[in-house]
């Protein structure tokens, strides 16, 4: 048998003994997602690291058991001494602000992420059971070129609050977010609470669980919707979007009066922003 298989086996001995499954030991060992212990128990070595993280999280267990299936299991079981540490999770020496939770996912046959996707008619479960491995594995699943390495997960587009950029029924392909201090400003997140799943823009970053976030829409006519930064259950970062909405050809009119308009030396930007600033109230925007 080779080694490969004998370190596999006795992490699952090991989780065994604890009462323990990929998910709940994942949330341990303070990792964001569940598909590396998934791995591992469909048979991936562990990497060193892991192996640290193990014995560092599990300190009866016996390095000498663990690594090379030397001794019993337990260390007190051999007369040794237990010592007791914590892993500390931070980032460039600050604490890494999030949910605290572990995000269950699914992996294909070959132990590899999948993409599922949540829609409509699945977020208001999803907003409840987002940590359920039971709820997720019933999602339906996909592979997307581009989005083959990393944890994404595809949220349909619902109602009106982010046009002009996404239409209802658009998909958008979105990066999980661990460390909500590591958020870009500007850019477009799925938000999920226990009652709801938003998409939205941020415009600063998290720094803590005790602060206010505002959530921003692209639709001009909807005011920016304050969220308790604690209600926040997951985040995920947009990364591209699936539509069936072709727009129409551009108005050659207006085309060429923007051309003459750039020939005349005015820069577009700056006449765009002026007639913002200048159209009445009631004029669309």
């Amino acid at each position: 048998m080779s080694n490969e298989v004998t370190v596999t086996s006795r992490i699952q001995v090991m989780l065994d003994h604890y009462g323990l499954n990929a998910n709940s030991v994942a949330q341990k060992l303070g990792y964001a997602t569940n598909s590396k212990m998934y791995k591992i128990l469909q048979g991936t070595e562990p990497s060193f690291p892991t192996l640290v993280d193990m014995l560092r999280s599990f300190p009866d267990v016996s390095s000498d058991w663990l690594t090379l299936g030397d001794g019993p299991m337990l260390r007190s079981e051999a007369g040794t001494a237990v010592a007791t540490s914590s892993r500390a999770v931070s980032v460039r020496g600050l604490p890494v602000v999030n949910s605290g939770k572990v995000l269950a996912i699914t992996v294909d046959k070959d132990g590899n992420d999948n993409l599922e996707l949540v829609p409509i008619h699945a977020q208001a479960g999803y907003a409840v059971q987002h940590n359920e491995a039971v709820f997720v594995q019933d999602l339906p699943r996909y592979r997307v070129p581009g989005f083959e390495h990393g944890k994404f997960r595809a949220f349909e587009v619902a109602g009106d609050s982010m046009e002009p950029t996404l239409n209802h029924r658009d998909i958008v392909v979105c990066s999980y977010v661990d460390n909500w201090r590591l958020l870009v400003p500007d850019d477009m997140y799925v938000v999920v609470t226990t009652e709801s799943v938003m998409l939205k823009r941020i415009r600063q970053r998290i720094t803590d669980l005790d602060s206010e976030v505002l959530l921003h829409s692209d639709n001009r006519h909807r005011r920016p919707y304050p969220l308790d930064t604690a209600d926040i259950t997951e985040l995920w970062r947009v990364r591209g979007y699936l539509s069936t909405y072709l727009p129409t050809a551009p108005d050659v009119t207006v085309e060429r009066l923007w051309e003459v308009i750039e020939s005349l030396g005015f820069d577009k930007g700056e006449v765009r922003r002026h007639l913002d600033e200048n159209a009445p109230s009631h004029a669309p925007r």
